[in-house]
């Protein structure tokens, strides 16, 4: 289910910025992009979300800053000694070979690779963790009211759509019993001019086959299930948890017999109430796809 929430914060010397976003998925696949010298964290904003979410694709997002008020940048003692050092053993080759060099200035060690280090250095962090260990609960807490909001939305379409395969499998039920007689007389007829027209068949075993063409065009038992699995899921819709993969084996079900039906059917009005049940349960099941 897709949702979207953001925050952000600030403490003395430092602020920061969350950004939280799903889309949908068959599974939950977690993408975190956060700060790595922050102790925990990482671990704490997993095991919240896993404790939330079962399906999609989440990404998060924190960015972390050094306020304007305080130096973003260290210089680290090692690297600076680490950097001169390189530089009076260049300075004294070159001058044993009688290469001329330029004057080194403060810039230019400066910017020299392991000179000035960036974020936390040996900061306690401490109170910056504990800020961003409080932000999560919020941050879910908005990020579920979006999923929320957009969950009742889907739950009325979908209950829509199951409004509509009901009224279609009632139509299917009428046009099943309409037809009864019909079959059956169908069947009496054709019976009649086997027997008449197969001199030695055995009567018996003749019936014996009708009578299974006759179950096998009975649609009674596919009517009852489609109806049924009509009530599972508007169950289903009043659950409070997930219900995106039960949903999902059920859409399988409601296509199962839909299938069944149109190849039973015998009659192009029946035929064609199980294909309009098709197209509504293959609608629906695009929906489902939404669904935690």
């Amino acid at each position: 289910m897709t949702g979207f929430a953001s925050r952000s914060g600030a403490i003395e010397g430092w602020s920061w910025q969350w950004e939280l976003r799903s889309v949908n998925g068959r599974g939950l696949d977690l993408r975190l992009r956060m700060p790595d010298w922050i102790e925990g964290l990482e671990q704490a904003v997993r095991k919240a979300l896993t404790a939330r979410l079962s399906r999609g694709s989440v990404t998060l997002n924190l960015r972390v800053s050094r306020s304007t008020e305080g130096d973003a940048t260290r210089i680290d003692a090692a690297g600076l000694a680490n950097a001169l050092g390189h530089l009076s053993e260049i300075s004294a080759a070159a001058a044993a070979a009688g290469v001329p060099l330029a004057a080194v200035t403060a810039a230019d060690v400066m910017g020299l690779p392991g000179v000035l280090q960036a974020g936390a250095g040996d900061d306690d962090t401490s109170a910056l963790a504990r800020a961003l260990n409080a932000e999560i609960g919020p941050l879910l807490d908005a990020f579920d009211a979006t999923r929320a909001a957009e969950g009742a939305a889907l739950a009325g379409v979908i209950g829509t759509q199951l409004d509509r395969i009901a009224a279609l499998t009632a139509q299917a039920a009428d046009l099943a019993e309409a037809r009864k007689d019909a079959v059956a007389e169908t069947l009496r007829a054709n019976l009649a001019r086997i027997l008449d027209n197969a001199e030695g068949a055995d009567p018996q075993r003749v019936a014996q086959e009708l009578a299974l063409l006759a179950v096998k065009a009975d649609v009674t038992e596919e009517i009852d299930r489609l109806a049924a699995h009509a009530e599972a899921a508007r169950a289903l819709l009043s659950n409070k948890g997930p219900i995106g993969r039960k949903f999902d084996f059920l859409t399988q079900e409601f296509n199962r017999e839909a299938n069944t039906l149109c190849s039973k059917a015998g009659a192009a009005d029946l035929t064609a109430v199980g294909l309009d049940l098709k197209s509504v349960i293959d609608q629906m099941r695009e929906q489902i796809q939404n669904v935690e």
